[in-house]
Formats: structure tokens, sequence, C-alpha cells
């Protein structure tokens, strides 16, 4: 057993903005940091994996884990619920490692009641048409749902200061 716990890493930033792939990037050149893998009832996208990319679980499930208080932080985000596993994430700090976390800033403030400890940081979009871009290149939401992702964006940047 380590004779310290894992730092514990928050990232968050708007839909479309890149935090997942940050996230994963920097966990391949960092084998002691580790990616939390969330829960979510979301249809996968194109090329996901379960377990590896999301814990897919439907609505009973998530709101059965929500009672049992498993979660660490979740939330309903574009209507889907997205939740990170309190054990989980208890047991990989256990053997030492690093969690990295890419969340939304609802779940980032709830981290932030039960984790004082951790570091927090918000990404920035080069520009909303950038943003606007990457969302349509997904070829995964409509176009109302790029533009209800992109007015939350703009929400979303206004607070990046609580980081």
């Amino acid at each position: 057993m380590p004779l310290t716990k894992g730092t514990l890493f928050i990232v968050s930033a708007p839909s479309g903005a890149g935090k997942t792939t940050l996230c994963r990037e920097l966990c391949k050149s960092m084998p002691k940091l580790k990616h939390s893998v969330s829960y979510t009832t979301r249809t996968r996208r194109r090329g996901e994996r379960d377990k590896i990319h999301y814990f897919f679980v439907n609505r009973a499930e998530f709101r059965k884990m929500i009672e049992k208080g498993e979660f660490a932080e979740w939330a309903v985000v574009y209507g889907n619920f997205y939740g990170t596993s309190i054990k989980k994430i208890e047991e990989l700090r256990g053997k030492g490692y690093d969690i990295i976390l890419d969340i939304d800033i609802h779940g980032a403030m709830q981290m932030k009641q039960k984790y004082k400890d951790a570091a927090y940081v918000f990404i920035l979009p080069p520009s909303i048409k950038v943003l606007k871009k990457r969302l349509r290149d997904r070829m995964s939401d409509s176009d109302d749902t790029i533009k209800e992702r992109l007015a939350e964006a703009k929400c979303e940047m206004k607070n990046y200061n609580n980081y």
C-alpha cells in the first residue's frame, strides 16, 4: 500500500472543447495517472465501448446508484445522467494513482464540496466558432442540440473563475 493517496484532478470544459481527449492523452503519457470512467444513461456514440469510455447503464440502474449514495458527483446534462463512482475513485487513489476526471461544471462544484484537496482546471475553447465546428464534426448531434450545447457553453465559460 502506498504511503500517500493519489492526487485528484478535475477538468471541466464546454461540450466539444476537448476535455476528454486531453485527459486520455495525458493518461497515455503518464502511467501513474488514471482516467476516471463515468457512468451515463446516454446512448453510445459511434466507436464508444462500455467500461472504456463510459459505464453505460439505464435510468433505473442509475437512480438506484444515486439512492445508494454511490456517486461522488452526478448531474443531468442534456437530458442524460452522468456520475462518478466514489468507490472507483477511492480504490485507485488508495493504490497511489493520480485520477483525472472530465466532468461538467455542476459535477465539479459537487466535487469541490467533497474533495477540497483536488486540483480544478477549466479549459476554454479557442472560440465559439471553433467549438461549433467541433460539435458539427462529431456528426452525432442535431442542429437544435448543437445550439443548446453552444448556449450552455457560453454560460459555463462565464464560470471559469470558480476553478
